[in-house]
């Protein structure tokens, strides 16, 4: 066989093989990814068996501590809907009340939902503003 020929047969394979392997990723990174529902797009949307990522606002004085769980509730972040979430795992640092944050969770009994162990995760405050519309300011 010619070496020209068997190089541009190499070249294609490996061509072929690098587009089947970003094609999966892309797949992959597409369909695993879920978002993080809102209180009320969770209660909207949950069904028994899926986790769900959950987001939102740590409700005041709904935070428990009962033997190795947490018990908390989380609201919308303009408030209303509140989810309550029974947690076990490591707690980070700036986790309280008022703070946001996001949380793997499971449908439990009732209304109750159950956070995956581990996955709690606090959302810093931002250290940004919102810039004030252009009819304020004065050049």
């Amino acid at each position: 066989m010619d070496p020209s020929r068997k190089r541009t047969i190499r070249l294609v394979v490996a061509l072929s093989a690098a587009l089947v392997l970003a094609t999966a990723l892309i797949y992959t990174s597409f369909s695993v990814a879920s978002p993080a529902l809102s209180p009320t797009q969770l209660l909207r949307r949950a069904h028994p068996g899926r986790s769900y990522q959950l987001t939102g606002m740590v409700v005041a004085h709904s935070v428990q501590h009962v033997g190795q769980t947490l018990d908390f509730s989380v609201e919308d972040r303009a408030g209303g809907t509140v989810v309550p979430v029974a947690y076990t795992g490591t707690v980070p640092d700036p986790f309280r009340e008022g703070r946001e944050v996001i949380v793997t969770v499971r449908q439990g009994q009732g209304h109750a939902f159950v956070g995956e162990r581990d996955s709690l995760i606090t959302k810093c405050p931002s250290k940004y503003k919102v810039a004030p519309s252009s009819e304020n300011q004065s050049y």
